[in-house]
């Protein structure tokens, strides 16, 4: 897990996504336009919380979150998720 530079506030998470999956159970290669888009990562950094709900994720955790949650970003080649902690739908 490399150091990031990105601070979250209040109830946002952090999330370097798994990479996608590359080859199917029974062998098969999957190609780059048909892979889909991870729903497990890692947590990397996460904000302060609020005063009503800390949060309850911690950095290191690995979670399931939902296909079409957060919003992408790319910071130093690579690639990241930046979500309210409830998108998260379980820690793994």
């Amino acid at each position: 897990m490399s150091q990031v530079n990105i601070r979250p506030l209040a109830d946002r998470v952090l999330i370097e996504p798994a990479a996608a999956e590359s080859q199917t159970a029974s062998g098969l290669f999957i190609p780059d336009n048909a892979k889909e888009k991870p729903q497990k990562g890692k947590v990397v950094a996460i904000g302060t919380g609020t005063k009503d709900e800390p949060l309850t994720v911690k950095v290191g955790d690995t979670v399931i979150y939902g296909k079409y949650s957060g919003t992408e970003l790319n910071v130093d080649g690579t690639d990241y998720l930046m979500m309210r902690e409830s998108d998260i739908l379980a820690i793994v």
